[in-house]
């Protein structure tokens, strides 16, 4: 009975153990089908929490569901405006952002990196985003444009402290 009772408190940890990584693979399992259905890319790999697609307007897009995460780069320097629709559209998955603030914000963090030589970044609403452009000088970098997308801090703090997302706190 003792030794019973041993074994159970030794294989009830690994069992849970186990229980977690399959929830968060569903959930990035879920993520990745709603990223899918709201963008229209279409998916790439898979592998472990990170999911990589391809779309017409993005050479490349990939989402890290651990992180929260995700990167879209361009081989033009000067990407089309489908290229920012679906940072916006992805936003609105992964954030819950407005798709159309989103996508204002993302074309002019393009234009301000182009004009600076620098990155950018900016919020718009519950996400936050980073973007830049490789030099002009460097015809052969690859890729030119690089954005990335995560949730905004600000959006963070303000649901732990209990407040809506629009409310001022003071």
């Amino acid at each position: 009975m003792m030794l019973s009772l041993r074994c159970a408190a030794l294989l009830l940890p690994l069992a849970l153990g186990t229980a977690m990584p399959a929830a968060a693979a569903d959930a990035c399992d879920a993520l990745t089908a709603r990223m899918i259905r709201a963008t229209g890319v279409s998916l790439a790999g898979r592998e472990g929490a990170r999911a990589v697609f391809r779309a017409a307007d993005a050479e490349r897009m990939s989402l890290d569901c651990r992180a929260r995460r995700m990167v879209f780069s361009a081989l033009e320097r000067e990407p089309g405006r489908r290229y920012y629709e679906l940072i916006g559209l992805a936003a609105g998955v992964l954030t819950g952002a407005k798709p159309d603030s989103v996508e204002a914000l993302a074309l002019g963090l393009h234009q301000g990196a182009l004009i600076a030589g620098q990155p950018q970044q900016g919020v718009a609403g519950r996400a936050a985003l980073r973007c830049e452009t490789a030099p002009d000088a460097d015809p052969f970098a690859s890729p030119r444009t690089r954005c990335v997308l995560v949730p905004s801090a600000r959006a963070v703090l303000r649901r732990r402290a209990g407040l809506f997302a629009g409310a001022r706190a003071g």
